[in-house]
């Protein structure tokens, strides 16, 4: 199971549940899109596009790869 959501400090986030969601096809596709593996907040990270849209393909892409995603968007500050 993965959460994947923007956050402001660490922008795109897809975080694992577990050690054993890491498959070596879902490190590589996540690799492949840009993500590196933060040991801060163990997770996978990427600066650039914090939209609905980059969550939604995130999300779809680790869908498409068997695992449970939880997504959440962050509102645009006015």
């Amino acid at each position: 199971m993965f959460l994947v959501t923007p956050d402001p400090a660490h922008g795109l986030v897809a975080a694992p549940q577990s050690p054993d969601d890491l498959t070596p096809a879902t490190q590589d596709s996540l690799t492949a899109r840009g993500f590196t593996w933060s040991d801060e907040i163990e997770a996978y990270t990427r600066d650039g596009d914090h939209s609905p849209a980059a969550v939604d393909d995130t999300a779809g892409m680790l869908l498409a790869l068997g695992h449970y995603v939880f997504r959440a968007y962050t509102p645009p500050r006015t």
